[in-house]
Parts: structure tokens; sequence; C-alpha cells
């Protein structure tokens, strides 16, 4: 998954990847790709039994992309197989009065996930830097001192035992039209449709900038941001998988041992 990592200090250059690549499954096709997903979906529901069952360790997953780009489907997808119970996904809407009554962290901090379990941020506190920026809902200064901030919030989850992984879902214009206009025809989708979405599309430049500088200013070590193409959906899900199971591989989880000798039980008939 190295070739959608971003390493630290370095620039995401957007503009080079292409969201239709699939250089990391190159050999599989869409109308193929179904048993590989199955089979990260089965390995995905193991290791998050193990993280429940191992109970030191959790792993929060941000996942941000431009309307339409897929975060609920990759939920839906990725996740299917994976226990309900020990995930929580949680998204973030326009902050409510409570909310603005708080500081900008503290809405996110109540969902961080707690040992054992997976927390899903659809969308996040990146939207501080992100919307916030481009819509001017706050002035420069103070969006601009918020990398810092969220750097050492990650870094703080970092060191209490949450592996955090963020995650990009890096659409086309071209594709974001395609799917717009795919919610405006059909009557099962068209509730999905905001017109908002418009205004934010015909910022797509100016958003671009601002993932461009929130990613490189906020992907370490300890909370890495992977851009992953994602106009061809089959594809996106593989990456998504691969990258969650290769984190949760790296925690080097255990079942706990009996607090007592197995062999002198046996169950009666």
């Amino acid at each position: 998954m190295d070739l959608y990592r971003i390493a630290p200090g370095t620039a995401p250059a957007l503009v080079d990847r292409n969201p239709r690549d699939k250089t990391a499954y190159k050999d599989l096709k869409k109308a193929t790709s179904g048993p590989t997903l199955a089979q990260k979906q089965k390995e995905l529901a193991a290791l998050q039994r193990l993280l429940w069952a191992d109970g030191s360790r959790s792993l929060l997953v941000v996942l941000q992309a431009m309307d339409t780009g897929g975060k609920d489907g990759t939920i839906r997808k990725v996740f299917s197989g994976v226990n309900p119970q020990g995930v929580d996904v949680t998204g973030f809407g326009v902050p409510t009065e409570e909310e603005l009554a708080h500081d900008y962290l503290w809405r996110v901090h109540r969902h961080t996930p707690a040992k054992g379990r997976i927390g899903v941020f659809n969308r996040s506190h990146y939207e501080d830097v992100l919307v916030v920026r481009v819509a001017e809902i706050a002035p420069e200064p103070v969006w601009r001192r918020r990398y810092d901030h969220i750097v050492a919030f990650e870094q703080m989850l970092a060191d209490e035992g949450t592996a955090v992984v963020k995650i990009m879902l890096h659409i086309s214009k071209d594709e974001q039209k395609e799917r717009l206009e795919a919610r405006l025809e059909d009557p099962s989708k068209s509730y999905k449709f905001n017109p908002g979405d418009l205004k934010s599309r015909a910022a797509w430049a100016e958003y671009m900038a601002a993932y461009e500088e929130a990613i490189e200013r906020t992907t370490t070590d300890a909370a890495p941001w992977f851009v992953v193409p994602a106009d061809r959906k089959w594809h996106r899900n593989l990456v998504v998988a691969d990258i969650l199971i290769d984190t949760l591989k790296a925690m080097d989880l255990s079942y706990p041992e009996a607090e007592f000798d197995v062999t002198d039980f046996a169950i009666p008939d």
C-alpha cells in the first residue's frame, strides 16, 4: 500500500494522481474482483475479532472525500463481514449549537474508539481545515493553526494505543458529475442529491488546494494519510481493505491466554 501512502513532509500532488488508477490490482477487473474482496472481508473480520479479544489497542479510520466520493459505499462494502458490535461509524455534519459551544475537536474526541474497537469517521475534524477554509467560515489565522492541533491530537491518540489511518477517496471531477447526474435520474438515489453539492463543485480547485495542504501538513508516521483512487469503486474497496488489514496486522495482536487449565474441563453430554 506504499503506492498510496503519503510520507511525512510530502505533498500528495493530487493533480498527478489518476483517480482511475488500478495499479494495485492491474490484473483484476470489476467482473472478477468479487472473490478477492470476499477473501479480504473475511480476513478483516478475523482481525477485528482479534482486536476485540486482545483489548489493548483500537483503530480509527478517517474517511474524507469530495461529495459523491464514496465514503458510504466504502464503509458498506469493506466492513460488510465485520461484527457490527465492534465497529462504530460516526458521521460529522454541520456542528450543533452544543458542539459550537466547545472547541472544534470536542465533538470528534468523544467518538474516538475505545480499546478493542474500530471507529470509522465519515468526514471528520478535517472539515475544520477544508470546508471551513474554502467557505471562509473562519479567518485564515484560525484554521491555519489547526494543522498543529490536529497533529498533536492524533499523536496523543496513537500514544494511547489507537492506530490512526486517514484515507482520502480521490475521485475526478468528471466522475463526480456522472454520480451527481445518476442521483438526479434515479428516484432511489435522488434523495441523496443536495443542491449545496454544486456550490462545492464550483470550488473544486480551492478544495483540491485545501486537501493538498491538509494532507501534507498532517501526514505522520503515527497517523498517515493514504490517497486512494476512487473512480473505480471495486478497486477502491480492495485498496481500503488492504490498508486496514495491513494496519491491524502491524499491531501484533494476540488472543489472551485462558486463566485456567482448559484440560481440567470437559463439556458434559
